[in-house]
């Protein structure tokens, strides 16, 4: 297997546009190009992640769609779907088209378009992604489901609102220092606590925003890496899965899929927990980022609230999670999520980060994860 970098990364702003999922990837995938310093001819395949567009746009095999727009209408190309975890999939997927031999230069990455429905609308098709024999029936949505989550944290662990809160106020102030992200203003602790609870335990301020936006990154071969001015090495990708319904999970306060996707990158790249300088991971909801520092080893069962509470994870802790604002304030269009995240990481290790630089950060984790805990994607990325 070759070694693989990513060489390019674009992201557009995320928040309400006006404009088709297609012409957002589009946009984002213009601005990894020119970051690659490379031309849409040059691209050999193309792995487009959209969840609900068939719903929301009234549009299905968007694939093809999105390499029309760019351009290049006869590259090969592949729409994933895995709920929120769909462009990191498809980035799995790119990275071993890559490793194997198959393409040289791949292009990957997904789009969103979702505030043009109600918020109703919007939140019935979100459900689709959980079971539809007993979980969307019964009137489960997913704040229904980290809800329950986090009840049995809070009864196993001691985990509290307080320390859910904090993760809250953390990401805002991350997401503060960046331009793209979607909410760009800090809240107080006071602010998430008494704001109305959406699902109880879980509050307003708790859970993520409905989201449009595209992010796109670029795959190429070690031989095109070393040409290029910025390479950011792909050390490992793993993908894991757990029970699809609610009701098979054996334990709500452990996330099977993320320890098994967790272990299986860090025997890919040789290293172990304790080696991650910076961490972009899937905080849809508070409690998803407690669960998720402590599926990936960062911190002991029941530790990842107390290390919310004490600051660890913020900039200039001990290991900073989410510097881009994570889910909960950069936003989550749920195709172009994954690739937004990994945006982040090789930005971050490029020393690009501006105000929310992880300083001397070489080793990144990018945790992805889609529907309730059934898919989850974690890569690796370093320097050399």
């Amino acid at each position: 297997m070759r070694r693989v970098a990513v060489i390019g990364v674009g992201v557009t702003p995320f928040g309400k546009h006006d404009r088709s999922s297609g012409e957002l990837f589009a946009e984002a995938a213009a601005e990894a190009l020119a970051d690659a310093d490379l031309s849409p001819g040059a691209v050999q395949a193309l792995y487009y992640g959209n969840v609900v567009g068939g719903e929301a746009e009234r549009q299905l095999h968007m694939g093809p769609q999105a390499a029309s727009i760019l351009g290049i209408p006869w590259v090969p190309t592949t729409r994933f779907e895995t709920a929120c975890a769909t462009s990191h999939a498809a980035f799995r997927h790119a990275v071993m088209e890559v490793a194997s031999g198959v393409s040289d230069v791949v292009l990957v990455g997904g789009a969103e378009r979702v505030l043009n429905l109600p918020t109703d609308e919007a939140t019935e098709y979100f459900a689709y992604a959980s079971d539809a024999t007993f979980e969307q029936p019964a009137g489960l949505t997913f704040p229904g489901v980290f809800a329950l989550i986090a009840r049995a944290l809070m009864a196993k662990d001691g985990t509290t609102e307080e320390q859910m809160a904090h993760v809250a106020v953390k990401n805002h102030r991350h997401g503060a220092l960046n331009p793209k992200a979607q909410f760009r203003k800090e809240i107080t602790l006071e602010e998430v606590l008494a704001s109305p609870k959406i699902a109880d335990p879980l509050k307003l301020y708790d859970c993520c925003p409905f989201t449009d936006g595209g992010a796109a990154v670029v795959v190429v071969t070690e031989e095109l890496a070393r040409r290029s001015r910025r390479p950011v090495w792909v050390l490992a990708s793993a993908a894991a899965s757990d029970s699809m319904c609610l009701h098979d999970k054996k334990d709500l306060t452990r996330a099977l899929a993320t320890e098994r996707a967790a272990q299986s990158a860090y025997r890919q790249a040789g290293l172990a927990s304790e080696d991650v300088d910076v961490v972009e991971l899937h905080d849809c909801f508070t409690i998803a980022e407690i669960l998720a520092t402590e599926g990936l080893g960062f911190f002991e069962p029941g530790a990842g609230g107390i290390a919310a509470e004490k600051g660890w994870t913020t900039l200039g802790g001990k290991l900073p999670v989410n510097p881009s604002g994570g889910l909960k304030a950069k936003g989550h269009p749920i195709g172009a999520t994954g690739a937004a995240q990994i945006a982040e990481i090789v930005t971050q290790l490029r020393g690009e980060a501006g105000l929310r630089q992880v300083e001397g950060a070489r080793v990144g984790l990018v945790h992805t994860l889609g529907g309730n805990t059934a898919t989850v994607l974690v890569s690796l990325f370093g320097l050399e």
